[in-house]
């Protein structure tokens, strides 16, 4: 695909160029300080790039560096693209938002809730409800992650076989897993970060008769050109992968985690996870993004309806309030104060309470290994940050990138 230039002179899109270098300037530092190993940035106004900065390496070890074409793992920002194809079954008239995800998936009937114990001898109770479709794609389904830490549901998911680097069976056997798994908290009364959207993939394969990376591409990626996109590295496309890295825990260096060249990415999965295990360009997610700025279509082909975007990057939080108000304080790829949640992604509410530099209306969402995008419709703004530096909560990038981008608006 293209090479991602800028298409535009920065003043004639409203931003002060001088000021929009800031942004290379700042992240440099992180990479110069071995803090990151490399950043790949993209800043578009009304459908055209205005800013583009390449620096650093997408493998230190082999001193390779960034480019335009570099792989990357996506992990979490696979979340909206599940959340777009469930809601395209919906446009079809499958299924309704509250109906019940035993319909399709009959272990999830007659979930129970943790009720005390611990995780060897848990005390459940009857849920009030079974969990909807969307409970699972507002994370209010009482589901939960292995990594969380904090309750001993989440140790219960460790002890299933869900952790980073594999998943109990294929896609199918997990959802009966963490159906047979206790809820932590009744479906729709509280919002907390999980496996939710691995569930909503399931429900695209159910429903559509495909598994979901075969309708991924014919419905999402090829429609709109996301050539480089799927669940694993593609033969002949290895070279391009970036290594994945983590902080050491004194000086907070970048150390490999994971070698490009010796990747579990560079084979097929056993299961296709709707919640994180896409990989990606920069190209390939600016194709997707630009989509969701355009109202649904790109280059004449549509992967959802306006209206029905419209809907899904509106807060479905009851009563409008935040996260803050409604969730957990535990992690996510976003702030909980000021912000609220779609159908799929974080929603700003109030950006004086978010206490970020943003917009409200703006819409987002972010990756395990420091990925973000976000999307402006007020200012008709996309922007996507990568690199591999896993867990995104290391370095405050997400805010400091927002204030790097609106700081040079005219």
């Amino acid at each position: 695909m293209t090479a991602l230039e800028v298409e535009v002179d920065p003043r004639e899109a409203g931003f002060d160029a001088q000021r929009l270098n800031r942004i290379s300037s700042h992240l440099n530092r992180y990479v110069d300080r071995g803090l990151l190993p490399g950043v790949n940035v993209l800043v578009s106004r009304d459908g055209q790039i205005v800013y583009r900065h390449m620096y650093g390496a997408r493998d230190m070890e082999r001193s390779l560096p960034v480019e335009a074409d570099t792989i990357y793992r996506f992990y979490s920002m696979t979340k909206p693209i599940t959340s777009i194809a469930i809601m395209q079954l919906y446009e079809q008239g499958l299924f309704q938002l509250k109906d019940p995800i035993s319909r399709w998936i009959p272990s999830f009937g007659g979930s129970q809730v943790f009720a005390g114990g611990d995780a060897l001898r848990p005390q459940t109770r009857d849920a009030s409800r079974d969990i909807s479709v969307h409970d699972l794609l507002t994370h209010t389904s009482g589901l939960t992650y292995h990594f969380h830490m904090a309750h001993p549901v989440d140790e219960m998911y460790r002890r299933a076989g869900f952790d980073w680097t594999k998943s109990p069976g294929n896609l199918e056997n997990q959802c009966d897993i963490l159906a047979s798994l206790p809820l932590l908290f009744d479906p729709g009364s509280e919002w907390n970060y999980s496996y939710s959207t691995d569930v909503l993939g399931r429900l695209v394969e159910v429903m559509s008769g495909l598994s979901l990376d075969v309708y991924l591409e014919k419905n999402i990626f090829e429609p709109i050109g996301m050539v480089d996109t799927g669940f694993s590295v593609p033969s002949g496309k290895e070279a391009r992968f970036a290594s994945c890295y983590y902080p050491n825990g004194e000086t907070q260096q970048a150390v490999l985690l994971d070698d490009a060249q010796r990747s579990r990415y560079l084979r097929e999965p056993e299961a296709f996870s709707g919640g994180g295990g896409l990989v990606s360009t920069l190209s390939d997610y600016h194709r997707f993004t630009q989509a969701l700025r355009s109202g649904g279509s790109l280059d004449g082909k549509r992967i959802i309806g306006r209206k029905t975007l419209e809907f899904m990057t509106s807060n479905h939080l009851p009563g409008g309030v935040d996260l803050t108000d409604y969730g957990r304080p535990l992690f996510s790829e976003t702030a909980y104060d000021g912000v609220g949640f779609g159908l799929g992604f974080s929603v700003v509410l109030d950006p004086a309470k978010a206490k970020v530099l943003s917009q409200e209306g703006e819409y987002a969402w972010g990756g395990a290994a420091s990925t973000a995008f976000w999307v402006d419709p007020v200012e008709d703004l996309t922007v996507i940050f990568l690199t591999q530096l896993l867990p995104s909560s290391t370095h405050p990038i997400r805010p400091e990138m927002k204030a790097l981008v609106y700081q040079a608006l005219l």
